[in-house]
């Protein structure tokens, strides 16, 4: 009985064979509590696979002439899933492409699996789940090091705000993007900022921080 054709074992097969896969690529994002998790990318990778066999399954039985056209409406069509993962928070903040990346990834894998190109499916699923784990220490890394940091801070006041700025081009950095609010909430007028500053060399932005951390009126700094 060949694997590759469509049976009731190789059906079974690329069933079991899509939940691994997508519940491989979700394990790591349930584990840092994402919207997006184990079982949501079981289910994506799943339902692409059927899709796929069900396209092969009109083709062998209906003899239609487009056995891909099912494969690439999921392709397109689980955008709208992953941009439900997508938020910008309200320290404007952009959280959730990974998430989407990796549904869509899934979607993939259900649909190489669903018609039976198996070894393929095997080699990226891997390559997917090395990305989004052991490849997320070296994106720290890179981005930890480089010569933009995008920072929100907040002071008591205006002036301690503005002595910041100052400061800031004592430091030989420059100010790309900024955008500054204030929050009446809070007993005293706070001023808030989003900063996006550029060195001319590499820094290292924990350093940075740290080195701020202590200037007059400065509430709290982060990196975004």
């Amino acid at each position: 009985m060949d694997i590759y054709e469509l049976n009731t074992v190789s059906v079974c097969i690329r069933v079991i064979f899509s939940m691994v896969c997508g519940g491989l690529i979700g394990v790591e994002r349930s584990r840092k509590s994402r919207p997006a998790g184990f079982r949501t990318y079981m289910l994506v990778c799943l339902s692409s696979s059927l899709i796929m066999m069900t396209s092969q399954y009109i083709y062998i039985t209906f003899d239609a002439s487009d056995p891909a056209r099912l494969g690439a409406q999921v392709i397109s069509g689980i955008g709208f899933l992953g941009a439900g993962t997508i938020i910008v928070t309200s320290r404007s903040q952009v959280k959730g492409l990974t998430s989407a990346a990796g549904l869509w990834a899934a979607a993939c894998l259900g649909l190489a699996i669903g018609i039976g190109f198996y070894y393929g499916a095997i080699v990226v699923s891997i390559a997917v789940f090395l990305i989004i784990t052991f490849f997320k220490k070296l994106d720290v890394i890179i981005a930890s090091s480089n010569k933009i940091i995008n920072i929100y801070v907040s002071f008591t006041n205006i002036e301690c705000f503005d002595k910041f700025i100052l400061h800031c081009h004592q430091l030989n950095f420059r100010i790309n993007d900024m955008e500054i609010s204030r929050d009446s909430s809070m007993k005293e007028l706070t001023v808030i900022a989003f900063l996006s500053l550029e060195s001319k060399n590499r820094f290292s932005h924990v350093d940075f921080i740290k080195g701020l951390s202590d200037f007059e009126g400065l509430i709290h700094i982060e990196e975004i």
